[in-house]
């Protein structure tokens, strides 16, 4: 399934109540700033691992005013002419528990890593435009995106690692010696889930590298790629260092991806605004085409006011590539005007006063 056919908001952000029937291409969004069009992104993306485009507390998402908890619900299909039955995804919290997300595939509870099962969803939006000058753990979260729309158990092996390391961690700094056995029973599942978690990312920076690189020159920048650091070693002989520290200083967790751009021999941070913008929605282009290699399906694009950043002749080879490529793609803008060059069966809707208008 790759194809959002039904989306309702109960008493999300916004939105007390609404209803988006989508169709199978492009899905433009246009309104004033600040009338919710991010909100409806955000959505979308919390119907896959992770915590959604804005990475918000559960608690922050829920209605002011509202009843505390919060639903978004989907119909996923193939394509509008499926003959299949839909299969139906959602996620929210309950007032009671505004901070336990739930999820339900078919109305039968399920985790939150069942969903890259069914959907795959990449977005853009404003906030990533300092991927390449921030630290190391905006861009890992980056790349563990797009590990994940390839690698579906790479959530689990990251969520793993991590507990065993903030397990041992704890047990480091403690007040009390720590059990040696149990030390080297976290420290061998650190190994285990960090090995994996290690491996998914070089294959799929190897994998994406190379497309980028083969790929012909155009309007977009070609990123080169490269992961630096993340070799956990020997980690009982470094059990007094880290302890001293208060954390693990190296592993996985530490890892960092290197982004140069191919055409000038230049790091990403180097490179002016918009090359960054350019480099960053090259990445996302070509690893969409990648997922629908591996994959079979085509994921799922989020862009969030990517066109009013765009030239004219960019923002038209934007809308040719990605109409080409096929697949859905939601888009954000404050005018419609700058969705001009899209084709005639673009789902448009306008966003005003937290009420979702076809057009």
């Amino acid at each position: 399934m790759s194809l959002l056919t039904r989306l309702s908001l109960s008493d999300f952000r916004s939105y007390a109540d609404a209803l988006i029937t989508p169709g199978a291409g492009f899905v433009v969004l246009t309104g004033e700033n600040g009338a919710g069009k991010t909100n409806i992104l955000e959505a979308v993306s919390l119907l896959a691992p992770g915590r959604g485009l804005r990475r918000a507390a559960l608690s922050e998402i829920a209605r002011d005013g509202g009843p505390g908890g919060f639903a978004v619900a989907a119909q996923l299909a193939e394509s509008p002419q499926d003959d299949r039955d839909p299969v139906s995804i959602g996620t929210g919290t309950l007032a009671t528990a505004p901070e336990r997300r739930q999820i339900r595939i078919n109305g039968a509870q399920a985790a939150a890593t069942a969903l890259s099962d069914w959907i795959s969803i990449l977005w853009l939006t404003p906030m990533m435009d300092r991927l390449f000058v921030d630290g190391a753990g905006n861009r890992r979260r980056f790349l563990d995106r797009l590990v994940l729309a390839l690698h579906p158990g790479h959530a689990v092996q990251t969520t793993r690692y991590e507990a065993a390391m903030r397990a041992r961690t704890k047990l480091l700094t403690g007040e009390t010696r720590p059990d040696a056995g149990w030390l080297s029973a976290l420290e061998a599942q650190m190994m285990e889930h960090g090995a994996a978690v290690a491996e998914a990312r070089i294959e799929t920076v190897a994998a994406l590298g190379a497309r980028l690189a083969d790929a012909p020159e155009g309007p977009f920048a070609r990123a080169g790629l490269a992961i630096e650091g993340g070799a956990l070693g020997d980690l009982a002989a470094w059990r007094a260092r880290d302890a001293a520290a208060g954390r693990a200083l190296t592993g996985p967790h530490r890892q960092d991806l290197i982004v140069t751009h191919i055409g000038k021999n230049q790091p990403a941070e180097r490179c002016s605004t918009g090359e960054q913008k350019a480099l960053l929605l090259g990445i996302v282009l070509a690893h969409a085409d990648l997922v629908a290699e591996r994959a079979g399906r085509r994921p799922v694009l989020l862009l969030d006011e990517v066109a009013a950043h765009l030239d004219p002749s960019r923002r038209t080879a934007l809308f040719e590539r990605l109409a080409d490529a096929g697949g859905q793609v939601w888009m954000t803008g404050t005018e419609d005007a700058l969705f001009a060059g899209l084709p005639n069966s673009a789902s448009a809707f306008k966003i005003a006063d937290g009420m979702i208008i076809s057009i």
